[in-house]
Order: structure tokens, then C-alpha cells, then sequence
């Protein structure tokens, strides 16, 4: 059994967009980053995308309207930032506070600023396999992290558990590409699925994307098979100093003796959704240079 490292994964193409942006004349690529509100995980993940943007080169903004922003004013923001020639990209933090209509901010933003793949456009050039479209990250990053760990998805079993417009959707859309590393034969999960396990059991590449703790067990798993964890969730643990550990939708320590590649959590998807975010960024300068 073999371990993913995303960590490892994700410093080699971060490393990789250093050298591209350092290639790039005139001003540096910009992101801008939009976070509404404190809420801790949110705040976290701003951070590390405004850390990671600085490593590499790329300018990035960050936009902290209040909470009690309403739709209103956070479209006029966002039409602020698509009009502004010297931004590239825009990431919008999910979640945003209940008040306010998520998808629509998403769609809010330009399809060629829409560097997080959120956008109904995006989503159909992913459909379309049209390669000016932005994928969104997480899937984006699972593709490539199995493409560089040498898991070729042609004429495999890929079952995917979740059929968010995050990464379910996406990922089972990549998969099923006509490209290098792609043309899985894919099968979707969901909540109204009968009989998981002995889908489950099926599959060559297994792709855990639903959000429940420890959800897939060994039971669930095919001897020899690759497993990518997307999930990453709190469990509370009096033993640790946060109070909670993070754990996967996959139970590792039963499930990982089983598999032939692994991802652990954390250290396994999460790296890459940030290494992807920035490949997408830097993707939006060059086209736009293009236009």
C-alpha cells in the first residue's frame, strides 16, 4: 500500500508556477480573495491562499466586507472586481453567512475571473472538454494528483460517493474525458443509492466526497484499489488541544491496509485544491493576455 502525498505533490507544482509567474512579463498575475464573515475555517483557508499567492508571485487582494453585507452590495463588489483590468481572478469563500444567495454570487462573477470553476459556464466547458474553461479545484487537484502518482483512469471502475457541484459533478465529469490519464468508466453515488457497498466494492478508483466521518469501511473497499479522500471533518477528541481531530470520509486505518494508493487526511486532497487554485489563476492572466 501506498500512501498519496499531496503535501509533496502540491510543493513540486507550486515550485512549478513559481518559475511559470517569474516568465511572465509585465504586472503579476492577481487574485482576489472575498471573505465574508469570521468564520474560523474560512479564515484559515483565506490565509493559507493569500500565503501560497505571495510564494509563487501572484498578487492577492483580500476583500473582508462585513457580514451584514446583503446581495445587493456583494454583487456590486463583485462587479467592481470584474470590471478592474488588473485582476485575473476571483474566489468568493464558501460559506457565506444564510442571508445571502451562494450560487448566485457565484454566477456572479465572470466566467474568465471565475478561477474557483463555479460557474454554470465553466461547468459546461468541463462538460464540453473545452480547455479555456476553469475546473473547479478539488477536482482539478484529484486528477492531478492521480495523474502524478501514475493512476491511469482508462478502462477503469471510478466510483465517485457525492454529486456536489464542488467536486462530485465535476470530478465524475473528469473522469470521464476523452483525454491522457481520463476515460474512466464512471458511476456516481448518492444518498438515494441502494446497495453501496456492493457498488463500492467495484470500483478500481474509489472517490469518497460526502462529508460523513469515516463513512467508507473496509467492507466497502476492493482489495487492490485506490482510494482518494476528499472529505476532511472534526471529530470531537478530549485528548487533543483543539478539542476535535480532523479525519476523511474514509475509515484509514481499516480501509488503507486493503488499497494498493491511499490519501490521507489531511495532507492528502486538501494541498492541492490551493496548488489548483493558483494553476487556475495564473491560467486567467495567460488568457486574457490572449484576448
Amino acid at each position: 500500500m501506498d500512501i498519496i502525498d499531496g503535501n509533496r505533490v502540491a510543493a513540486d507544482i507550486i515550485a512549478e508556477l513559481k518559475a511559470e509567474v517569474a516568465t511572465i512579463a509585465g504586472r503579476r498575475p492577481c487574485l482576489a480573495l472575498v471573505r465574508v464573515g469570521d468564520d474560523p475555517a474560512s479564515v484559515s483557508y483565506v490565509r493559507k491562499k493569500e500565503q501560497t499567492a505571495a510564494e509563487i508571485g501572484v498578487e492577492g487582494r483580500v476583500f473582508l466586507p462585513p457580514v451584514s453585507i446583503t446581495q445587493q452590495e456583494i454583487f456590486a463588489l463583485i462587479d467592481q472586481l470584474n470590471a478592474d483590468p488588473a485582476v485575473d481572478g476571483i474566489l468568493v469563500q464558501s460559506p457565506l453567512p444564510t442571508h445571502l444567495d451562494e450560487l448566485a454570487v457565484f454566477r456572479r462573477v465572470s466566467p474568465e475571473k471565475d478561477v474557483d470553476g463555479f460557474h454554470t459556464v465553466n461547468l459546461g466547458k468541463v462538460a464540453q472538454e473545452d480547455p479555456t474553461g476553469f475546473v473547479a479545484c478539488t477536482p482539478a487537484g484529484i486528477m492531478e494528483l492521480l495523474r502524478r502518482s501514475g493512476v491511469d483512469l482508462k478502462g477503469k471502475h471510478v466510483v465517485v460517493l457525492g454529486r456536489s457541484l464542488i467536486v462530485g459533478k465535476p470530478v465524475a465529469l473528469l473522469a470521464l474525458q476523452k483525454r491522457a490519464g481520463a476515460n474512466g468508466t464512471v458511476t456516481v453515488c448518492h444518498s438515494a443509492t441502494r446497495d453501496l457497498p456492493a457498488i463500492t466494492r467495484l470500483a478500481d478508483v474509489l472517490i469518497a466526497a460526502i462529508g460523513r466521518p469515516e463513512f467508507v469501511t473496509a467492507e466497502m473497499v476492493k482489495p487492490g484499489a485506490v482510494v482518494i479522500d476528499v472529505g476532511i471533518n472534526r471529530v470531537p477528541d478530549p485528548t487533543r488541544k483543539t478539542g476535535y481531530r480532523l479525519t476523511g470520509d474514509v475509515a484509514f486505518a481499516s480501509v488503507a491496509p486493503l488499497c494498493s494508493r491511499i490519501t490521507p487526511v489531511p495532507g492528502g486532497v486538501g494541498p492541492m485544491t490551493v496548488a489548483m487554485l493558483m494553476s487556475n489563476t495564473i491560467k486567467a492572466r495567460r488568457l486574457r493576455d490572449k484576448s
